[in-house]
């Protein structure tokens, strides 16, 4: 179940934190980090858009509530603390498990969390890419330089461009730079 999913374990108590990531490597999870305080938390979290920390109420520096505004929305958080403090926990993306911590509730909230952020990494790989206005026009001359050197459509230029590019791994617009090249040197 090897991820690209940041988790991080939250704990003052170092045994504590260790613990629970021993737990979820054992279950598959790769904890990419172990902290006791928020600030380092920020740090290793920073630039980072998705991920989940796992953590309890109250560390030395800050509680969850602080740390949760430092993180980016799409961090979420697997909050571990008594059911008191997790009625009053109203914060997207803040998942709460109640104390006494059962292991393989752990291991299941952890799944689930880590499974749905792996999931949305993965719809928005398959999303296209947006084209600015001026890659488009790009693509517009060079297709209109292979269709009056070549005699052929709109579509065919396209398709083109689209086959060399599939063909040699590259980007669209780089074989239409490419192309263009080519064509301008014959010329």
């Amino acid at each position: 179940m090897r991820s690209l999913v940041n988790v991080i374990v939250l704990f003052p108590k170092q045994e504590v934190a260790r613990s629970i990531r021993n737990l979820l490597v054992r279950s598959g999870f790769e904890v990419t980090a172990v902290c006791a305080t928020g600030a380092q938390v920020v740090q290793r979290m920073e630039g980072v858009e998705e991920g989940l920390v796992v953590c309890g109420y109250k560390c030395s520096d800050m509680i969850y509530s602080e740390l949760r505004e430092y993180l980016s929305e799409e961090v979420k958080m697997l909050l571990i603390a008594s059911r008191q403090y997790l009625d009053d926990c109203v914060y997207p993306n803040v998942i709460g498990l109640s104390m006494p911590l059962k292991g393989y509730e752990l291991v299941e909230k952890t799944r689930e969390i880590v499974t749905e952020i792996s999931e949305k990494q993965r719809r928005r790989k398959q999303r296209p890419k947006q084209r600015t206005r001026e890659e488009v026009r790009f693509l517009e001359e060079v297709k209109e330089l292979l269709m009056q050197n070549n005699q052929i459509t709109e579509s065919e230029a396209h398709a083109y461009i689209q086959q060399r590019s599939m063909n040699s791994g590259v980007g669209l617009i780089e074989m239409a730079k490419m192309i263009k090249e080519s064509l301008t040197y014959q010329n």
